[in-house]
């Protein structure tokens, strides 16, 4: 590892726990108290801040109690016309508008993660919403020509029925509201058990989608929180009444729910790990290059499934290029995450810093060097808190250790000759989430896109891998899971296809010209 002297970023003085957990209590009284207090509970409030337990929340619905209030209203809202379902998500919308710095402020405290990205991780859903209106009267299905005279054939779409949500720690609420807004006005009840480490953030949300939902008239059910673990999970996956379960996580946590769910012949929506990679071709324009590449692998302190891990460069320029994302790195300011100019927050926990050591150690065991970063840092003012620095690690091939995901802040650096090799290169691993290309070669940026390109679901040119807008879908190939959410026609995964053929004539003529009688 490099020593720390030679970064000459500044880490900021770190809050008190006792601060934190006053900024937590009088936040969540914004949202009506979210069950929110200071003594012992069996729901942990906990801030990677500091590593300390803030307090606690009253226990949320169990789920036995969350899929009979769905059930109760299933049928009413599916009833529902859509566009009056998507008035539930327009003022929802409008709550989170008015809301969106004192959500931030939860998203910051549970996650880590720095001011502006909580304020955009809000805004996310602000624009889901926005979507979601407009979707609430574009339900469209097609009429299809019929082979037989006097026929119309047509496909339109049915409210599927519950919906169960599992999210994730790192986007405690944007990925519940992609699917949320979708599937209420698709005409579902939604079920919601986010991680564990994030429970008040999506309390406070549940309280604004109750509130939505109450000053719309809509039934009461259809909006459900529940609070568990892995036990919960797998009930949820097990659960006959939940007809599609949308789960974000590990590529670990999809292959344990994946069986579960078919078994039952249920749906799965599964957005699991990346493992994602950047082309630097000679042509590239290297400011371009070097502030994407940043952001994407330090952004969030390297805890997102779009996390730039790989960084595939061409060998004529590798040198001057590591060199300056190295310059780079070594100036991001790490530190408070509520303060302004923090660029680079805490890992979630000790465990996801542990998982961060380990991938360094072997970088040397697989014969590549540490370039800079890796170090813990902020360790005397939050024993219980890890902040790192993030790494950049030279290879000499893509080793096994690669294959597998470091959810924090290390970036691999490998060198290429021909573009052939350098997409390869990306496709060589078993996640497939999110690429991405730096090019100025209209010849390099269509073969990596088109059908010999990248496998991954996301695809990106001159832009780094992370940072999805809401309006395209969302999702990856191979162990990434293969689901699709937020925009495009994601929100076909939340209703049932529906084949319809009506004969307006006196006749039965048979299809392909079969006779009968």
């Amino acid at each position: 590892m490099t020593d720390p002297s030679t970064n000459t970023n500044m880490p900021t003085q770190l809050p008190t726990t006792e601060l934190l957990a006053t900024l937590a209590a009088s936040t969540a009284a914004v949202f009506g108290g979210c069950g929110f207090n200071r003594g012992d509970s069996s729901v942990h409030v906990r801030t990677p801040i500091t590593g300390a337990t803030l307090g606690g929340l009253s226990a949320a619905a169990t789920l036995d109690d969350a899929v009979s209030q769905a059930l109760a209203v299933k049928r009413q809202w599916a009833s529902t016309p859509s566009p009056v379902r998507g008035e539930l998500i327009r003022v929802l919308g409008e709550l989170l508008r008015a809301h969106k710095a004192d959500l931030a402020t939860l998203v910051t405290i549970e996650t880590g993660k720095i001011r502006s990205e909580a304020l955009g991780e809000v805004q996310e859903m602000i624009d889901i919403c926005d979507f979601a209106v407009g979707l609430s009267r574009q339900l469209y299905g097609k009429t299809i020509a019929s082979e037989r005279p006097e026929h119309r054939l047509a496909e339109y779409w049915q409210p599927l029925g519950v919906v169960g949500v599992i999210s994730a720690f790192n986007f405690p609420v944007a990925v519940w509201s992609w699917n949320a807004a979708l599937a209420i006005v698709c005409g579902n009840p939604v079920i919601w058990k986010p991680s564990e480490k994030t429970v008040m953030s999506s309390a406070a949300v549940h309280a604004l989608a109750v509130q939505a939902a109450a000053k719309c008239g809509a039934p009461d059910g259809l909006f459900t929180l529940v609070f568990g673990g892995a036990d919960v999970a797998a009930a949820m996956a097990d659960h006959p009444a939940i007809e599609l379960l949308s789960a974000t996580g590990s590529t670990a946590m999809g292959r344990a729910l994946a069986p579960r769910i078919a078994a039952r012949f249920g749906r799965a929506l599964l957005e699991l790990g990346g493992n994602n990679a950047a082309i630097i071709t000679p042509s590239a324009d290297l400011n371009l290059a070097v502030r994407g590449i940043t952001f994407s692998a330090a952004g969030t302190a390297g805890q997102r499934c779009t996390t730039l891990r790989r960084l595939i460069v061409h060998s004529s320029i590798v040198d001057q290029l590591v060199d300056r994302v190295a310059t780079s790195y070594r100036s991001l300011p790490i530190g408070d995450p509520l303060a302004d100019g923090t660029l680079v927050g805490p890992l979630i926990d000790g465990m996801s810093f542990e998982r961060l050591q380990h991938a360094i150690a072997g970088v040397g065991k697989d014969g590549g060097t540490i370039v800079t970063g890796g170090d813990r840092v902020l360790a005397d003012q939050a024993p219980d808190g890890y902040y790192a620095q993030p790494a950049i690690a030279m290879m000499a091939s893509q080793t096994q250790a690669m294959h597998h995901e470091t959810f924090g802040p290390l970036l691999y650096v490998l060198t290429y000759d021909n573009i052939d090799e350098a997409i390869a290169l990306n496709n060589a691993v078993p996640q497939g989430l999110a690429s991405s290309i730096f090019t100025t070669d209209m010849r390099e940026a269509e073969r990596f896109t088109g059908p010999l390109g990248s496998d991954c679901g996301i695809v990106n040119v001159n832009i780094g891998p992370s940072g999805a807008e809401i309006g395209g879908a969302f999702g990856g190939e191979k162990e990434s899971g293969g689901g699709r959410e937020s925009g495009s026609d994601s929100w076909q995964a939340y209703m049932r296809r529906v084949t319809s053929t009506t004969n307006f004539g006196n006749t039965l003529p048979l299809a392909q010209g079969v006779e009968f009688g």
